[in-house]
């Protein structure tokens, strides 16, 4: 059964074309297309609604130290009022999920991809329901707000100076009070842009949705613009880029495990692939995620195989579109390990024919996140 988001009557109002993902209808683009949607939030903002993923609040006297049970990030060092990019990791040193925690000062707020909800919250609840309460926040709807003019348009709704999330600095989170709602705001995006995500109220969130929309800075924007922004952006998608078998160092996802939980850390290990994880930082994973930017105009999509001169296949691409603002296609996927230079020249097998691809530094796009302090 396909659901509906909140925003579900404004969007038709919005020509927008529709998508079942994860079970839920969801604009693919509005009137504008894709192709214009992903420059204006380049150049100004875009409102995207991302209702469908999960909203999870997890309390308890003991909850940084059960979520690091699961997970290879530091909550621990998480202060309030911040939040960071986190994997929930299997057995064997494969992702179960990726997701953003934000520690919102009397419990941690997770953001989860729709997909995983009911499985991430399943092992949650199996494996530190007895010292956590973990709620699913039904009822609420979830705005993502995104562009390099995100921060003045939100800000117009704020009270007062004090009440804008204009304050925040990246990866920055708190409550807010954004024309008469009450809002839990963090400072991130899935675009390499500067940009917010509004969690409020399902019942206020068409009317919130509109006065943005109000804003001539604020255009709406689907799953097509969000998809071909974070391609550029260099930055995975679950079920894509990343799954249960994908190792985080091979997904160039190292970073997510925190010096405190690496050898010789303050809390080294405790969450499950410890030692597969360990082992791939040390050694080196059998292959890497890379960039990749086909010659011509052609685009190469999840699933071409990637060979090299003899026609050997050494990779796959798992995701690609047309980037607007590289002017032309852009992929990533993974290679063996030895090929992952920027310049190594490779081939993608697509419809039959060895199109010619060279690997890329990602990502494609400079990321312009507003930063003043190393998180």
């Amino acid at each position: 059964m396909v659901t509906e988001t909140p925003l579900a009557g404004l969007h038709r109002e919005l020509g927008a074309k529709f998508v079942d993902f994860a079970g839920v209808s969801l604009p693919v683009h509005f009137a504008d297309g894709i192709l214009r949607e992903h420059l204006h939030v380049r150049r100004a903002a875009g409102l995207f609604d991302v209702s469908h993923m999960g909203q999870i609040a997890v309390r308890g006297g003991a909850v940084a130290a059960a979520l690091e049970s699961l997970s290879p990030a530091d909550f621990a060092g998480l202060a309030a009022g911040r939040q960071r990019y986190a994997l929930f990791t299997n057995d064997g040193g494969g992702i179960e999920d990726d997701f953003m925690a934000a520690n919102a000062g009397d419990y941690f707020y997770l953001v989860v991809n729709a997909a995983r909800k009911e499985h991430d919250l399943a092992r949650m609840r199996e494996r530190i329901g007895g010292d956590c309460d973990i709620q699913c926040l039904a009822g609420r709807a979830l705005l993502a707000l995104q562009g390099p003019q995100s921060a003045a348009a939100l800000a117009q709704l704020a009270e007062s100076p004090a009440e804008s999330p204009q304050r925040l600095t990246f990866l920055g989170a708190g409550e807010f009070t954004l024309g008469d709602v009450r809002c839990f705001v963090s400072r991130s995006g899935y675009c390499g842009e500067d940009g917010f995500e509004i969690s409020l109220p399902a019942a206020d969130a068409e009317q919130f949705a509109r006065r943005l929309l109000g804003d001539a800075r604020v255009r709406p924007a689907g799953l097509g613009a969000r998809d071909s922004l974070r391609v550029e952006a260099g930055l995975c998608l679950y079920g894509s880029d990343m799954d249960a078998a994908t190792n985080p160092v091979e997904a160039g996802l190292g970073f997510a495990v925190a010096k405190a939980r690496r050898p010789g850390g303050a809390r080294s290990g405790g969450f499950p692939g410890a030692a597969v994880i360990f082992d791939a930082l040390a050694r080196g994973a059998g292959r890497a995620r890379v960039g990749l930017l086909p010659a011509g105009r052609a685009p190469v999509r999840a699933g071409a195989e990637l060979v090299d001169a003899a026609g050997a296949t050494v990779g796959v691409a798992t995701s690609g579109t047309f980037g607007a603002s590289v002017g032309g296609p852009v992929a990533m996927g993974y290679v063996r390990a030895g090929l992952q230079a920027p310049g190594t020249a490779l081939g993608a097998v697509v419809r039959g024919k060895t199109l010619p691809v060279t690997v890329a530094a990602l990502p494609f796009t400079a990321h312009r996140h507003h930063r003043t302090t190393t998180t």
